[in-house]
């Protein structure tokens, strides 16, 4: 899975910020703003991945037990996928 095509991650004024370029800006009105957790997911979905490579990730780059970085996971990408915003 990954993101889907059309959104650029931009950082502004020290934030996060996620906002719909071309034909995505059509369908997606609004921006996203990310926290630390929630730019890190958003990097490794960037490319093709799984759940247990970005939990992976997390445990190298956190200091996170894996279940903890399994729920915080799989719970952003939740939100991606039911605002439609990844390929599976």
């Amino acid at each position: 899975m990954k993101i889907k095509d059309g959104f650029a991650k931009r950082t502004i004024a020290g934030s996060n910020i996620v906002v719909p370029v071309g034909k995505a800006a059509k369908e997606f009105n609004g921006m996203i703003t990310l926290n630390e957790s929630g730019s890190f997911f958003w990097d490794c979905l960037r490319e093709d991945t799984t759940v247990d490579e970005i939990v992976s990730k997390t445990l190298e780059e956190y200091d996170v037990d894996e279940e903890r970085a399994r729920a915080d996971v799989e719970s952003f990408i939740k939100l991606l996928d039911e605002n439609n915003l990844i390929e599976k």
